[in-house]
């Protein structure tokens, strides 16, 4: 894989995080169900890794077949996962359902004693008691208020964020890929198979067939926001520490929050700003 200068890897990662940060505003736009989105955005988003990997050439290495199983694994959790997401954005808004699932290193943290046999120090237990009054900073109001749309949209962000730890710790257990591309293809392809029995079992397909925009902006979410961004994210990556990596990588929730409030028109207060803060602040030191 080539390797760019610092400068060119990091740019191409805050332009990957800039891309997946409006990826709720496209949501809001699509009428079609959380199920049928995620499906077609594994199944394009692969299509377009498969595509770019024959243009890119060279001899591509592949996994063994327990390697390959695990990444189809954590490939069903990543269906899973946008599923309940963008499911979120439909009952709450973007910024506040991206913060929640922002809290999965929170929960990495909490779960790496029994999983990884890691210490629990003082450091990460702060940095997760932060990250969780963030996150009643952010949602506090509506998880209390009594309104069940609401509540429900910061659950299942929740709940997404749960799914995205397995993503992680999957990813640990089975160390490094020798070809990346080939593991997400692999998961990008599980990612949209895992919905089928959903969709069949609920009836999905039966689903009247959105308009000619619907389509296009299905298409620009299944190669510009998943294949091409996760093109940039890879290549970048390469140039790059992992400490680097994973604060460049909180580009996606503040773009988050910009992008409800400016193109959607979504209320942000202080108390939302001073909760992403605390979200976002904690992740970043529990990480370096």
């Amino acid at each position: 894989m080539r390797r760019y200068g610092t400068a060119a890897s990091c740019a191409m990662l805050i332009a990957s995080g800039l891309i997946v940060g409006t990826i709720g505003v496209v949501r809001r736009y699509i009428p079609m169900s959380s199920a049928m989105l995620a499906f077609f955005r594994g199944a394009i988003g692969a299509a377009f890794l498969c595509a770019a990997g024959v243009f890119r050439g060279g001899k591509k290495s592949r996994a063994g077949a327990g390697k390959t199983a695990a990444y189809a694994l954590s490939g069903a959790f990543i269906g899973i996962n946008w599923m309940l997401l963008f499911e979120a954005y439909n009952y709450t808004t973007v910024a506040k359902a991206t913060l929640c699932y922002y809290l999965e290193p929170t929960i990495v943290i909490l779960l790496s004693p029994l999983l990884f046999g890691e210490r629990l120090t003082a450091r990460k237990l702060l940095c997760a008691a932060v990250a969780v009054a963030g996150m009643f900073l952010v949602t506090g109001a509506e998880l209390f208020s009594g309104d069940p749309g609401e509540a429900k949209g910061v659950l299942l962000a929740l709940g997404a964020a749960f799914i995205y730890a397995l993503v992680i710790i999957t990813n640990k257990k089975t160390g490094i890929a020798e070809d990346i591309y080939f593991k997400t293809e692999v998961q990008l392809l599980a990612a949209a198979l895992v919905m089928l029995p959903y969709l069949a079992v609920s009836g999905g397909f039966k689903a009247a067939a959105p308009d000619l925009r619907s389509w296009l902006l299905l298409l620009l979410l299944g190669v510009f926001y998943t294949g091409f961004a996760y093109l940039l994210y890879f290549a970048g990556m390469e140039g790059l520490r992992t400490q680097t990596i994973a604060v460049i990588s909180y580009v996606d929730p503040v773009t988050a929050m910009f992008a409800s409030t400016l193109l959607l028109g979504e209320p942000l207060s202080a108390r939302g700003i001073a909760g992403a803060a605390l979200i976002i602040g904690s992740a970043i030191v529990s990480q370096l």
